[in-house]
């Protein structure tokens, strides 16, 4: 049976790379308002969410326009069922399945924690040190009514786990890798906030003034393929 964790080990060793014809390589296809199919099979479709854009609907007819209804119009014949979420303001990889099954299946692997996941990040300072781990209790600050905030909390919460790597810094900002082990709202927004370093263009756990976009992008996502069992790995670049 399918249900089986994946943990990669090199992604340079399991990445999938779409072939155009005769095997060349080719570029991800361009969808409504230029946002780029990473890949779509009968099964699953990746897409790169820009950051600003909604996953799903909201509730007010505003917040109608989101990554969820472009897929619709732009696969009327197919279904798109959630399987899970980015921020809105978040950026990068989020995928949909095309099947209750896949929808299933992709579902309990996300819970399970099998499905590999990677952001990067630019942050302001010097984050210090190369490496290391952020873990403790997030919960909703409930005295925010204005928008959805979250806090961490020493005593109440539910558990949040976060691992990070240093790839390049200057004096004023680092960028980082995000390894999350848990998946809680604003998780990695959050913790980069309680190590002092916010992410760049945070709106809400930012500093003073911050102008858009987000500086946080969803790079890989690796797991295996629901119906085929192949072990595959999708990759993206954020735009900054």
């Amino acid at each position: 049976m399918w249900l089986e964790p994946f943990r990669a080990q090199h992604s340079e060793d399991l990445r999938f790379e779409l072939l155009g014809p005769e095997g060349a390589p080719a570029t991800a296809s361009p969808m409504q308002n230029d946002i780029p199919i990473i890949h779509q099979d009968e099964h699953l479709v990746v897409v790169h969410k820009p950051s600003g854009l909604l996953s799903v609907p909201g509730r007010t007819p505003d917040l109608q326009d989101c990554l969820w209804t472009r897929l619709k119009e732009h696969f009327p014949e197919t279904e798109a069922f959630l399987v899970h979420r980015l921020d809105r303001d978040t950026s990068g990889l989020i995928l949909f399945a095309h099947t209750r099954e896949a929808q299933t299946r992709m579902g309990q692997a996300f819970e399970k924690r099998w499905v590999d996941k990677e952001y990067q990040a630019l942050v302001h300072g010097d984050l210090q040190p190369e490496e290391g781990m952020v873990e403790g209790l997030i919960r909703k600050d409930w005295s925010r009514i204005d928008k959805p905030v979250y806090i961490m909390d020493p005593e109440r919460g539910k558990y949040s786990k976060t691992r990070f790597a240093v790839m390049a810094r200057t004096e004023e900002m680092t960028r980082v890798r995000l390894f999350p082990e848990t998946g809680r709202s604003h998780q990695l927004r959050v913790h980069m906030q309680s190590l002092g370093h916010s992410i760049i263009g945070d709106p809400i756990y930012g500093q003073e003034g911050e102008i858009p976009p987000l500086h946080l992008c969803a790079v890989r996502l690796a797991f295996r393929h629901p119906a085929t069992g192949e072990d595959v790995v999708f990759e993206t670049t954020p735009e900054w």
